[in-house]
């Protein structure tokens, strides 16, 4: 597939161009510590210094901000015969309506001011087979699992927030 193709759903131009694509922010969440309990919110302040404000993710420099697909989190959990919220992934942010580009080094924007440069994907850990039997294998294709980012510009954002990719 190519830099800015994922799953084909989308991002279908001619000539290698890439048509302009929108989703929406559908859920923001954070957790204060390592297998702390998740805080799901409505609305967040996000820099590029801390990441999602009150996460313990934010200092990292490849996943400072993790976000799932909500076909990606729904295909996953049906493949493993379980239901469970999409924060149980651990995942901060979920975006529906919007392919999360593969590769590193492209920019989404959420909402009016918050830039994130997607860095790489997060591979699924052994917690996520805690949770169900076959969850992490049913995370592991076509970064199911989600991908990592970097803020580049802060802002406050919104459940319900345009996404799009971000013209550099």
């Amino acid at each position: 597939m190519g830099f800015l193709q994922s799953h084909g759903r989308h991002r279908q131009g001619d000539g290698g161009a890439d048509l302009t694509v929108t989703g929406r922010l559908a859920g923001i969440a954070r957790h204060a510590r390592r297998r702390g309990p998740i805080e799901v919110l409505d609305r967040v302040l996000v820099t590029p210094e801390s990441g999602v404000e009150g996460d313990c993710n934010g200092g990292k420099t490849k996943r400072q901000v993790s976000l799932i697909e909500a076909n990606d989190w729904a295909a996953a959990t049906g493949e493993a015969g379980i239901e469970l919220p999409w924060w149980a992934r651990r995942a901060n942010l979920l975006v529906e309506d919007f392919d999360l580009p593969h590769g590193g080094d492209v920019r989404i924007r959420i909402g009016a001011d918050v830039v994130i440069e997607l860095k790489t994907e997060i591979d699924p850990c052994q917690r996520m087979d805690d949770l169900a039997p076959g969850l992490r294998c049913a995370l592991e294709p076509d970064w199911r699992g989600g991908a990592g980012g970097k803020v580049i510009a802060g802002g406050i954002i919104a459940v319900g927030d345009e996404i799009r990719i971000e013209e550099q």
